[in-house]
């Protein structure tokens, strides 16, 4: 069989773009835990010494947005200069507004409920919050139906926060970056061909040692046992020195890991970034649901793989265009799964804020290490409990 390799990233929370993530949703789940109606677009903007907080935000509370930065940035662990940044003594610029009027019109008020509806459907009222399309995506290639090379550098990601912030390996600073190369034949992964890690550290250490400490806490402790063989490479810090990291070193924006944040690029992506927003905001909560559909169509045993495009207008509730793409694997065709998902799913935003409990302080979990592929109970895009209904359905 002819070999493929197929390369995913990730970073850790003290990267400067999950730095502005991280905050961006922590301001979210601040809003939304006093008023969950709270529509939110924050976006964030990092450098040396400095948070920016911007967007629009219209809610019925009051929240300290200076409070969140500083204690967001003190989670992540920068906590004294030395790191390059520090919480307590960074400046924190806000600048909010309200959100336009024009765009609550459509979701306040969806243009089917405008037109009243006659079909004898419910009429919802919430309409999208923007046009766009989304993309979700599974594969059964692993038992998180997530495509390797983004899981693995996912978990190699929050195992480099969590060896730094348990001390297992006490000379880590908060910013570094993962990436896995895995050989596929016949559609399957194989071995693992590269694997490459860049970990912030004290300058005081040796390069030998880092290589040595995150080989084995935090590679082999990832990696699924026979995966790595003797050709394996394994690049730990390949210039030699990572000392300069985090927001002294780089800017950070909000939603500037748009690749990581979901299937590592081996999926389409629509474009849109999902911190920040609240889930009236279709990039965010259909592309959600876009995974929820993919993976219990691919739990259900109807496809290998599977990767759903949901398409929206503003302020019109019903999505315009539904796409399936289950890449030859398909048991039954694109075609009749598109019937299946009109069926099953209701797709229209207040239906899926509904379904998946999306007006909850959860977000700032979902900001690293990938917002699908997780088994955190609270997300529920990641349950398979429509699968029963499929597989019988077909």
């Amino acid at each position: 069989m002819a070999k493929q390799f197929f390369t995913s990233e990730s970073v850790t929370e003290g990267h400067p773009d999950k730095v502005a993530d991280l905050i961006s949703d922590s301001i979210l789940d601040a809003l939304i835990s006093k008023d969950p109606a709270s529509r939110v677009a924050v976006e964030t903007l990092v450098s040396t010494g400095l948070v920016a907080v911007a967007g629009e935000v219209s809610a019925n509370c009051y929240v300290d947005i200076p409070r969140i930065v500083r204690k967001t940035v003190h989670d992540i662990g920068y906590t004294r200069a030395k790191y390059g940044f520090d919480g307590d003594t960074c400046a924190i610029i806000t600048t909010l507004d309200e959100q336009s009027g024009d765009i609550a019109m459509g979701v306040n008020s969806s243009l089917e409920q405008k037109c009243e509806d006659s079909t004898g459907n419910e009429v919802e009222a919430t309409g999208a919050g923007d046009q766009g399309m989304m993309f979700g995506y599974a594969s059964n290639e692993t038992a998180e139906l997530m495509p390797m090379p983004i899981l693995l550098a996912s978990k190699m990601a929050a195992r480099l926060a969590h060896v730094r912030k348990g001390k297992l390996i006490d000379y880590l600073y908060p910013d570094g970056k993962t990436q896995v190369t895995v050989q596929y034949e016949g559609g399957q992964p194989v071995r693992i061909d590269t694997v490459v890690v860049a970990a912030q550290h004290k300058p005081t250490v040796a390069h030998k040692n880092i290589e040595q400490d995150i080989m084995g806490a935090v590679i082999k402790e990832v990696v699924p046992p026979g995966m790595l063989d003797k050709k394996t490479r394994i690049l730990v810090n390949p210039t030699g020195r990572f000392v300069l990291g985090g927001p002294q070193a780089d800017a950070g924006l909000t939603g500037r890991k748009i690749i990581s944040d979901t299937y590592g690029g081996m999926a389409r992506h629509g474009g849109g970034a999902f911190s920040g927003k609240d889930p009236t905001k279709v990039d965010r909560s259909a592309a959600y649901a876009a995974r929820y559909v993919a993976k219990n169509i691919v739990a259900a045993g109807l496809a290998d793989k599977c990767e759903i495009q949901l398409a929206y207008a503003i302020g019109v509730a019903n999505p315009v265009s539904i796409y399936v793409d289950t890449f030859g694997t398909g048991k039954v065709a694109d075609r009749e799964l598109v019937n299946l998902i009109r069926e099953h799913f209701d797709l229209r935003p207040g239906a899926i804020i509904k379904k998946l409990h999306l007006r909850r302080p959860i977000y700032q979990r979902t900001a690293c290490y990938g917002h699908f592929g997780r088994p955190d109970p609270d997300f529920y895009w990641e349950r398979t409990d429509k699968a029963e209904i499929l597989r019988q359905s077909v």
